[in-house]
């Protein structure tokens, strides 16, 4: 896929992504402040917290996108892994926000403030069912598209929404124990829901990391560059392989063996075929470099 119609669909995943998140968020902080629950008053500002993340992942891909130039000539992929990154930090700060609150509260409810023994209202549990349905259904939207385009700060996108969906589902629980007469539930969802977040938020920043360190291709990428190569008539073996991951893309660097008695230009025709079929049939190999090494039949 070419990266203008990649960029364009990442885009259209993003804005939507906005306008969903600031109704949802402007909503359930209505009703978190109406109903008097401090759950669905964090899950608001974890919804919040998508808004700041989607921006992020929009200059993330626009910037991914951009051709080589000479300061960058290998591209600009891995400012799509900064960008998730970044995701990873706000939502770790977020986290550890709303799970400070609900620990606050819930000692306060242990030491007799009845200040803090507030029953939500019913509002409150409407606001949590109907964000449990509208951000997993957000999370399956955005996954199907970031599978598409193979994008990894949509794919943490995704992940923000699941990992609010799974908040609302926290929510959900400790606003209908409170009004079932256990207040302290209330509080005890924010902490759920911090637990989350975190955990979102660790997966996010592992996967960036790993991306932006040289990481290999998986087995399967490897025992396919391996198959191409074995077709070819007049390869001797290969003496090594190695790839990389660079954002989302795969670089290939490959020694092959070759008879040591042909041509510089049969050894070159051998290097270009296997060099022009891995790039075409391996999805996401950006660059392949073969080198071929003098061999004799047999060794």
């Amino acid at each position: 896929m070419d990266a203008t119609k990649r960029k364009r669909i990442a885009m259209k995943v993003s804005w939507i992504s906005i306008g969903v998140n600031v109704a949802l968020s402007a909503f359930k902080l209505f009703a978190g402040i109406v109903a008097m629950s401090s759950a669905m008053v964090a899950d608001a500002v974890h919804s919040a917290s998508d808004v700041c993340g989607t921006v992020i992942v929009m200059a993330g891909v626009k910037m991914s996108s951009k051709e080589s130039d000479k300061e960058h000539q290998y591209g600009h992929e891995r400012m799509e892994c900064v960008a998730a990154i970044l995701l990873s930090v706000i939502l770790f700060l977020i986290g550890i926000g709303i799970g400070y609150s609900g620990v606050n509260k819930i000692i306060g409810i242990a030491g007799g403030n009845y200040h803090a023994m507030t029953i939500p209202g019913l509002l409150a549990l409407i606001a949590a069912v109907t964000s449990v349905a509208m951000k997993e259904g957000m999370y399956w939207y955005t996954r199907s598209a970031a599978k598409k385009i193979d994008s990894v700060a949509l794919m943490a996108e995704a992940w923000h929404h699941r990992s609010d969906a799974l908040s609302s589902v926290g929510s959900f629980a400790g606003i209908l124990g409170a009004r079932l007469g256990y207040p302290v539930l209330d509080p005890v969802a924010c902490v759920v829901i911090c637990i989350f977040i975190l955990k979102a938020a660790y997966d996010i920043f592992m996967d960036a990391v790993g991306k932006l360190t040289d990481r290999a291709c998986d087995d399967q990428c490897t025992a396919e560059i391996t198959a191409i190569v074995n077709e070819h008539e007049g390869v001797l073996g290969i003496d090594q392989l190695k790839t990389r991951l660079f954002g989302d893309k795969i670089y290939v660097d490959l020694e092959i063996g070759a008879d040591g008695n042909s041509t510089l230009n049969e050894s070159h025709d051998i290097a270009e075929k296997i060099h022009d079929e891995i790039e075409s049939r391996v999805k996401n190999v950006k660059h392949c470099m073969v080198h071929v090494n003098p061999k004799k039949a047999g060794e």
